[in-house]
């Protein structure tokens, strides 16, 4: 799954920069140092494998106060459940026939392409799930890309330049009443859905906030630049609120029947409520909650402190960034990438695609950059990976350095002709650094082994963290849901660690 990567060539070329302004910009495909490479940390893990031989696993989480259980999506369309560290040996729910292609299915996912960016790629769980008091009892939620059918929202254009292919949904389902590890195939309800042309960008993470309200970003329609046939200009679809495209949503997915009192109006499709206090509830898109973001793939709430909900937004051909979301906040796609002006459109000087250089903080005023602090902003260029993946603040006890901090990866150092060798990393949320997690168990203190990549992350109910990584197609079986756990050296190692640390610091890969 490439989250949104266009392909590109990443040797540097001897293209001339043009001077624009007194700034420059460096013409597509060409690879970009514009940022200082990531430093190794001094967080040492062990990555312990629970299960193997899956598809290509893409998230995980618990149902509320479920800590026996860990719930884990296979981008082919099976639900799986790991209990007690083991595999129960019939998924919670199949939806194979759902998300891929004819001739096993009606869905639009091709699972022998490793680059698709659809399947089954969000699952949350009602904050209701485990009380029988209340009318989420029992009640989770799927994203999924599956095939058009009146979608609720249509991709712009559609019925001119950019037909609709399929679309991705939220949808409910129940628990089954006579076994708690299988979800009941007839509870299901479409809550909403939207109508997509191009393959990529689909996002992908369902999410409940600390209000009790749902949060679903979406991509901003694929293609790249945030132009194409189903893009609105002259801003793009993530500037335009004319869209649910590239934007953060907000609703309440209950059936609004069953909740005759609340006050939070009732969406057209009379399947969901949308909470009264979103900030652009009188727009065409009333569902927003934030706007401006290029393909948000996956983002989570922090279990501490303030809460704070932090995405990691997947970049084109320069940056990636790590933004902290608030209530109507924009967040620059396609005017910035990063903390970098960018080049929606192509100019008489400027190629589309690409930065300029030096990057501009705080400007154009209204746009918020990613996460900074006193170390810098959160985002690195594409030395460095090429299509960041989201985790989770860590919140466990297991290992204590990384209390507080984000633990993130990227998909791939190498991004052609094959897509290989994913990275972790973790940031540090009020300094504003991210550094490497050493891996001194791999050859690579740093980089993953077989060739895997970095397709998402997992959070138990105790805060422990998970790594999907996989190095197959979702028809493979190299997929690996790996628990990350506290690396304990054997005595011979100890001074190694410091050398593999300070060799690993001082290099710069292409």
């Amino acid at each position: 799954m490439s989250k949104g990567r266009e392909m590109r060539t990443t040797s540097i070329c001897a293209a001339a920069v043009v001077a624009v302004l007194g700034m420059t910009s460096v013409t597509m495909g060409q690879a970009q140092d514009v940022l200082p490479p990531i430093p190794t940390g001094n967080i040492a893990v062990s990555l312990k494998p629970i299960v193997t031989g899956m598809s290509a696993p893409d998230y995980g989480i618990s149902a509320p106060g479920d800590t026996n259980r860990l719930f884990v999506l296979e981008q082919n369309g099976l639900l799986q459940v790991i209990q007690n560290g083991s595999l129960l040996p019939t998924p919670a729910l199949d939806l194979r026939s759902k998300v891929q292609v004819a001739p096993t299915g009606t869905g639009p996912l091709n699972p022998a392409n490793a680059n698709d960016e659809r399947g089954l790629l969000g699952l949350a769980f009602h904050p209701g799930f485990s009380d029988p008091a209340s009318v989420g009892f029992h009640t989770l939620y799927t994203y999924t890309s599956e095939a058009l059918n009146s979608p609720t929202y249509a991709n712009p254009n559609a019925t001119t330049t950019a037909p609709q292919a399929y679309q991705n949904q939220i949808t409910e389902w129940k628990m089954s009443l006579t076994n708690a590890n299988v979800v009941d195939p007839s509870s299901r309800r479409v809550v909403m859905s939207f109508g997509k042309n191009a393959g990529n960008h689909n996002g992908g993470t369902l999410a409940y906030g600390p209000d009790g309200y749902m949060y679903l970003a979406l991509g901003d329609g694929g293609n790249a630049n945030d132009a194409g046939p189903s893009h609105i200009e002259p801003t793009g679809n993530a500037q335009n609120m004319t869209t649910p495209l590239g934007k953060m949503l907000r609703i309440d997915p209950i059936l609004p029947t069953l909740k005759p009192t609340s006050t939070d109006q009732v969406s057209a499709n009379g399947q969901y409520r949308i909470p009264a206090d979103n900030p652009f509830l009188a727009s065409a898109v009333p569902e927003t909650y934030a706007l401006g973001f290029r393909n948000p793939y996956r983002f989570a709430f922090d279990k501490g402190g303030t809460h704070d909900l932090i995405l990691a937004d997947v970049g084109q051909n320069t940056v990636e960034e790590i933004d902290r979301v608030v209530k109507g906040g924009n967040f620059g796609w396609a005017q910035k990438e990063g903390t970098f002006l960018f080049n929606h459109t192509a100019t008489a000087t400027q190629n589309a695609g690409t930065v300029q250089v030096p990057d501009s903080p705080g400007s154009p005023a209204g746009l918020i950059d990613p996460i900074h602090g006193p170390g810098g902003y959160l985002e690195y260029d594409h030395g460095d990976g090429i299509s960041i993946t989201g985790g989770f603040v860590y919140r466990g006890t297991a290992i204590p350095q990384l209390v507080g901090k984000y633990v993130f990866g990227d998909l791939a150092l190498t991004g052609s002709p094959v897509r290989i060798n994913g990275r972790l990393f973790y940031a540090d949320l009020q300094d504003g650094t991210i550094h490497t997690l050493q891996l001194p168990e791999f050859s690579s203190s740093d980089i993953l082994p077989n060739q895997l990549t970095v397709h998402g992350f997992g959070e138990d109910a105790n805060g422990e963290l998970y790594a999907m990584v996989t190095n197959t197609p979702a028809n493979g079986t190299g997929g690996i849901v790996y628990q990350i756990v506290p690396f304990v050296p054997e005595p011979a190692s100890v001074a190694l660690l410091g050398f593999a640390g300070a060799a690993a610091l001082v290099r710069r890969r292409r």
